[in-house]
């Protein structure tokens, strides 16, 4: 099922666009069709297994990441300026 496009330069949201429907409608250009049924069938292709393997290779990381380590840091709530230096030590260290 192949329909043809039919561009209204009224329509046009650009002046290339607008050229190109002039062109069109004066016959020095040609009018692109589209086959519904073909791009439906392409489209199927792609949806499930090789096109599934290539989408997840074009958005998989390109370096892999090692995990970080999960800390459980307790402040005590002493109000002592020393204590929140000694805990700053502890986490820079590590």
């Amino acid at each position: 099922m192949s329909e043809e496009i039919k561009p209204n330069v009224e329509q046009a949201s650009t002046e290339d666009a607008k050229l190109t429907a002039e062109e069109i409608a004066s016959g020095e250009a040609k009018a692109p069709s589209v086959d519904m049924d073909k791009d439906y069938q392409a489209a199927q292709q792609l949806s499930v297994g090789k096109g599934a393997k290539a989408s997840q290779d074009a958005t998989a990381p390109e370096y892999q990441m090692a995990e970080s380590e999960e800390k459980k840091t307790e402040a005590k709530s002493t109000g002592d300026p020393a204590d929140y230096k000694a805990m700053a030590d502890e986490i820079g260290s590590k």
